[in-house]
């Protein structure tokens, strides 16, 4: 979830001491944006009941998180690595217990949604430093190790924040029943604060170039203008000026992309390289990262609201039933790799039909119980397996598609994955969320039923898509610098 970087070759003092404790560090602040992904999704009906959210407010509470991740990104790695990642490390530490903290005392939907926004910003500003810092303080096989230990973890921790958000929210601990899911990163960030400031060392590329701190800006506001009238325009009757908004957003991110493609001999590192959008795989392979990350983060806002406020799940039941997705990918995620080695985007086409066949199978369950309770066995197996499709696809795409990337652009391309895979959570609660709330007044359970063809059907197109891509991964360079991206 970071940009890739260019490692300076090994000093005659030797790797640094204490990089594995410094590792653990880094990685469990990591973990706090990790775990904030999803550990809301099963918390937002009782958010929505608590606050007197609109339904807008609740698709805001997923959509800010991530546009604010996805529009700080990329800049935020290009800081770090000319001005030091270990102080952006611990800004953003720092900042995220804080803004945490504002989210566990929020008294309505803006604050809170203020508050997430917030939070995504600063997980931005620190998860690149933590990727960064691994690829200089490992060499070798070791820094294999330290990237497996990362997406151990990433994965594990998709599953345990389904589980850890709905347990927090009926424990009811101290009375503050939804708040403790914001609340229990106070006390992470204070700990990992204190210990980077021990462990933690300074590290920096030598060679990087200046930031673009005004284009940043630039598309920050381009993809907030996108998401807005997607999210507001079905409470206001689709007005002219949300249409007039959603086309600026858009000439707004294309003109940042032109505007640095004719620039010429600039210092300023480019944050949308045009010299990638020019390569037809390349381009393919973000529409199928922002696609798959729709259809998921769609599918999981409208599932959890339809499980507790249609069938009475309790948020611990709705944790436990969406686990069964995270069960899926653990089963396929570690054979990704070496399936996409030898068969190539054949494993990626695979992946992103399982997870429209585990939807669809999600679908029919739900449409045969008409208008009975559902029980949680009917949609396990669909969601085992659109887990194990998430598996196949997201984990090798990366490798696949830069496999059409020269290497010295392998780290903007592999930021600019990252920056669609969070651009693509918040459009899928947007547009799939609007769905949803849109056919909601007949009842949730058809609401749910009219909202999942539009997520399998954009899986559908993302495999088909698929078949643009290269068909061999790359091989990891001789420099040892790994695209990173995740699940």
């Amino acid at each position: 979830m970071t940009t890739g970087l260019v490692v300076p070759p090994p000093t005659a003092a030797g790797p640094h001491p204490r990089r594995w404790a410094a590792a653990v560090v880094m990685m469990i602040a990591a973990l706090m944006d990790l775990l904030d992904v999803t550990i809301v999704n099963v918390a937002i009906p009782s958010i929505g009941r608590d606050l007197h959210a609109t339904q807008s407010d609740l698709q805001w509470l997923v959509s800010a998180y991530l546009l604010g991740f996805a529009a700080t990104l990329i800049v935020s790695g290009h800081l770090g690595d000319r001005f030091g990642r270990r102080a952006l490390f611990l800004a953003g530490t720092a900042g995220f217990g804080l803004a945490s903290l504002g989210c566990g005392v929020a008294q309505s939907p803006g604050q809170l949604i203020a508050a997430r926004a917030v939070q995504g910003v600063l997980a931005a500003v620190l998860v690149p430093q933590v990727l960064g810092s691994f690829r200089t303080l490992f060499q070798g096989k070791e820094r294999g190790a330290a990237f497996g230990m990362y997406g151990a973890v990433a994965g594990f921790a998709s599953a345990v924040g389904l589980l850890l958000g709905g347990v927090l929210t009926d424990a009811d601990l101290f009375g503050w029943g939804w708040r403790s899911v914001f609340l229990v990163n106070v006390p992470v960030a204070v700990g990992t604060l204190v210990a980077g400031l021990v462990l933690v060392p300074p590290t920096k590329e030598r060679s990087a170039g200046r930031p673009d701190v005004l284009g940043s800006l630039v598309l920050a506001a381009g993809l907030v203008a996108i998401v807005l009238p997607l999210v507001q325009g079905r409470e206001n009757g689709w007005p002219l000026w949300g249409w007039v908004c959603l086309l600026v957003g858009v000439c707004a991110v294309a003109g940042l992309g032109v505007f640095e493609a004719r620039r010429r001999g600039a210092a300023t590192v480019p944050l949308l390289p045009a010299r990638v959008f020019r390569l037809p795989a390349f381009s393919v392979g973000v529409v199928v990262q922002l696609l798959s990350s729709i259809g998921m983060q769609g599918f999981f806002l409208v599932f959890a609201i339809w499980l507790q406020g249609g069938e009475g799940y309790t948020p611990m039941q709705a944790g436990l039933v969406a686990v069964a997705f995270s069960v899926g990918s653990f089963l396929t995620a570690p054979a990704a790799d070496g399936l996409a080695a030898k068969y190539g985007r054949t494993v990626l086409a695979a992946g992103a039909l399982l997870m429209a066949g585990g939807f669809g199978w999600v679908w029919a369950a739900v449409s045969d119980a008409s208008d009975a309770h559902t029980g949680a066995w009917p949609l396990v197996p669909g969601l085992v397996v659109a887990g194990a499709g998430l598996g196949f696809l997201v984990v090798p795409l990366v490798n696949v598609v830069l496999s059409a990337v020269p290497g010295e652009l392998a780290g903007g391309a592999s930021g600019i994955f990252s920056t669609a895979q969070q651009f693509g959570g918040a459009l899928g609660a947007a547009t799939v969320g609007t769905v949803f709330f849109d056919h909601a007044g007949s009842g949730l359970t058809d609401a749910l039923g009219t909202s999942i063809p539009w997520v399998v059907g954009g899986l559908v197109v993302s495999a088909a898509l698929c078949g643009a891509l290269p068909r061999r991964p790359a091989s990891v360079s001789a420099s040892g610098s790994v695209p990173s991206g995740g699940v």
